[in-house]
């Protein structure tokens, strides 16, 4: 089997961010909760995954760093450290440490110095809680065993039932000699004789043996290495070894440790240490029997408690690795990793196809050939459900982009001198991985500034009447087929007029402007924009704002202040659910064609003779609600012969309505979205483009921006 090492690194990269990931999770939920041993497990298990994923790329300065947090990790997990913040926060930074020398060997450079000493400062604090343990902790004994021969078994001290054959002396082997052998690998603390076989003296050969040794040894030994002083004379005697009571936790450690490819119990068991190979086999060979005789499968366990091979907590640990890997792994047996080019591939390969289904239904419709209209349309039935497949693919859950800020709010908070509470709702929302991977900066950077300028300190809090702890919320859920995106602060909310005050400052307004609450609060997105009495660490110089809706709208979504001052802000994002594929509704104006999102359309009526029209501005009165319209010719300042009629399709975006006046109405339309342009990015009212059937352009229109033209059109005529 040939095996590309790059392709298995870069797996090991992504997997070790994901385990990291993971790590930091757990970390968060035992600052709340640091009793929660399975927090803690999944800190240890990333860890240890990491540092032995490690090992096998000769990665060395990441596997002697994280020994070092793994020893400390495994003093959390048998409780013989405490749990604190302040540990907590170490684990945090060297969580971090590992990823910057992931980062540093991903990118093929060497360590810096920086990088160096933050590792070096925080091994040394790691080094200090484990020179505390051996100073102020003692270390717990297990209970004694019971032996083979009924007597009790220290809690340092191998035990060995030994009982030779009565053809040991015959086959020229001397018993001594192995128990004397069995003394150079440590000390035998307590030996005792049995009898119990020895027959009366009328029945006794001296040539033969009929005793039996019950032995206490003290070791380093592993059980295999005592095992092998009796290679000789396996064949010639019973031999059982039972570990110190003392290393059942060490032992129950390394089966939580062992990694996911030893699933079967007795390869678990002889991984850790606590049973031999020849034990095993013994032991297999047993329940192979037993099932043929029986006709029933004995437990692999209950036969090597039986034989005294190994103690019960030892299989039951076993067991429960066991069936955790199992479950794991069946849940992971449900996923395949595919790099994200490959689905982008198939994205745009889907688009194609649309593109092509909608040129062969429209030369079907050409020659009316009934027959072929048929076929084309069972044939774009099938294009759709490939293509919901293929963009489901794509669907990722945003609560994962959310989880990533629990970290950053605790640092800010901790930085800050605030206290911060976030509260996440709509995790499961699901969106296009494309959108989710660029929504992460704009999310950080209203984060940031609603910890630092929007929640107020805690003496202020408190003179307000509010909980001295201030609460953010992110919140995510689908609206008219979009997704919106929440930012919720309980602080002091925006003030009014500083932002006014800052605008006139800066030329943004005139002294007599009389602005609504929603484009006072919009003034906030220009450039250079602040009103920070201060400078800090987080905000305050008037860049990131603009960025923000910059970056927002590049993904075709909009963003939007609600403000009370005194009671708090909201930050709402409203965004596509992909970039890719839209069913759109395709409208003919004059020559041109243009697509709205389908999820956007209301209805369609015809423009009638009591639309009112007032200085190039007409609103509807559409059953007794105003609706402003926008005529799309004039708009878009088009030449060419209108329609016979003139046709209202009714839009809505945000909780708002507008009517958009168009020639025809072409019906739905599978729209593959196209990028303009850098020479026609800046347009507005458009976000795309797309290409119909026969091969021409269609501009995709941007509603929200359209609405707010028409609203400012139609507001005017209403006023005049």
């Amino acid at each position: 089997m040939n095996l590309d090492l790059g392709d298995a690194l870069q797996t090991f990269f992504a997997e070790s961010r994901g385990l990291l990931q993971d790590m930091e999770e757990a970390l968060l939920r035992l600052e709340n909760t640091p009793d929660d041993a399975e927090a803690v497990n999944a800190v240890f298990r990333a860890a240890h995954t990491i540092k032995g994923s490690s090992g096998l790329f000769g990665l060395d300065d990441i596997v002697a760093f994280t020994h070092k947090a793994e020893n400390v990790l495994d003093r959390v997990r048998n409780n013989e450290q405490a749990l604190n913040e302040e540990l907590i926060g170490l684990f945090l930074g060297c969580r971090d440490h590992i990823e910057r020398l992931l980062d540093t060997t991903a990118d093929g450079v060497e360590m810096d110095a920086d990088t160096r000493q933050q590792g070096e400062v925080l091994a040394s604090r790691l080094s200090q809680y484990m020179g505390q343990s051996a100073a102020t902790l003692p270390t717990e004994t297990e209970a004694p065993l019971q032996s083979v021969g009924g007597g009790q078994v220290a809690g340092d001290t191998w035990h060995l039932s030994l009982r030779f054959g009565q053809d040991v002396l015959k086959n020229g082997m001397d018993p001594l000699s192995f128990i004397r052998y069995l003394g150079t690998l440590g000390e035998i603390v307590h030996l005792s004789t049995l009898d119990d076989a020895l027959p009366d003296a009328a029945g006794m050969d001296p040539e033969c043996c009929y005793l039996g040794f019950e032995i206490r040894l003290r070791s380093g030994a592993d059980k295999a290495r005592i095992e092998s002083v009796f290679e000789f004379v396996r064949d010639d005697c019973q031999l059982h070894i039972l570990p110190p009571g003392s290393r059942l936790a060490d032992y129950i450690n390394l089966i939580e440790a062992l990694p996911e490819n030893n699933a079967r119990l007795g390869e678990m068991l002889v991984a850790c240490g606590a049973v031999t190979q020849r034990e095993l086999d013994e032991s297999l060979a047993l329940q192979e029997c037993e099932s043929a005789r029986q006709e029933t499968l004995q437990p692999l366990g209950e036969i090597m408690v039986e034989r005294q091979i190994v103690q019960p907590e030892l299989v039951d640990a076993a067991l429960s690795r066991q069936k955790e890997v199992r479950h794991r792994q069946s849940q992971e047996a449900r996923f395949i990793r595919v790099h994200a080019d490959k689905l982008d591939s198939l994205i745009n390969l889907v688009g194609e196809l649309v593109i092509a289904g909608a040129g062969v239904g429209l030369m079907a419709a050409r020659n009316k050939d009934g027959a072929m209209m048929e076929s084309v349309s069972g044939m774009a039935r099938l294009v759709e459900d490939i293509r919901d497949g293929a963009m489901r693919l794509r669907m990722v859950e945003i609560g994962e982009t959310f989880n990533r800020f629990r970290r950053v709010v605790r640092d800010v908070s901790k930085e800050i001198g605030k206290d911060i509470e976030l509260s996440i709702g709509g995790a499961e929302t699901e969106l296009d991985k494309t959108v989710v991977d660029k929504i992460g900066d704009p999310l950080t950077h209203l984060v940031r500034n609603a910890m630092d300028h929007g929640i107020e300190s805690a003496d202020v809090r408190l003179s307000r009447g509010k909980p001295a702890k201030g609460t953010l919320q992110l919140n995510a859920y689908h609206e008219s087929g979009g997704i919106v995106i929440e930012v919720v602060d309980d602080g002091g909310g925006l003030n009014r007029e500083r932002i006014l005050a800052k605008a006139r400052d800066k030329g943004l307004i005139q002294a007599g402007d009389n602005l609504a609450d929603r484009d006072v609060w919009n003034l906030i997105f220009e450039p250079g924009f602040s009103t920070a009495e201060q400078v800090s660490n987080l905000s305050g110089r008037g860049v990131g704002m603009d960025v923000v809706r910059r970056n927002i709208e590049a993904l075709r979504g909009t963003v939007e202040i609600e403000s009370r001052e005194g009671v708090g802000s909201t930050f709402r994002i409203r965004l596509p659910l992909t970039l890719a594929i839209i069913d759109g509704f395709l409208m003919g104006v004059a020559e041109s064609h243009y697509v709205v999102p389908l999820d956007m359309v209301l209805e369609c009526v015809e423009l009638s003779a009591c639309a009112n029209r007032n200085e190039g501005c007409d609103y509807l009165n559409l059953r007794g609600e105003v609706l402003p319209l926008l005529r799309v010719k004039d708009h878009f300042k088009l030449k060419g012969r209108s329609g016979r009629r003139e046709n209202v399709v009714v839009v809505t975006s945000a909780g708002r309505k507008a009517g958009l006046v168009v020639d025809e109405l072409k019906g739905e339309f599978q729209a593959v979205i196209k990028p303009l342009g850098t020479l026609f990015e800046r347009i507005r009212g458009i976000s795309g483009s797309t290409i119909l059937g026969s091969g021409e352009v269609a501009l995709v229109l941007d509603v929200p921006a359209l609405q707010d033209e028409a609203a400012r059109a139609g507001s005017a005529g209403v006023t005049a």
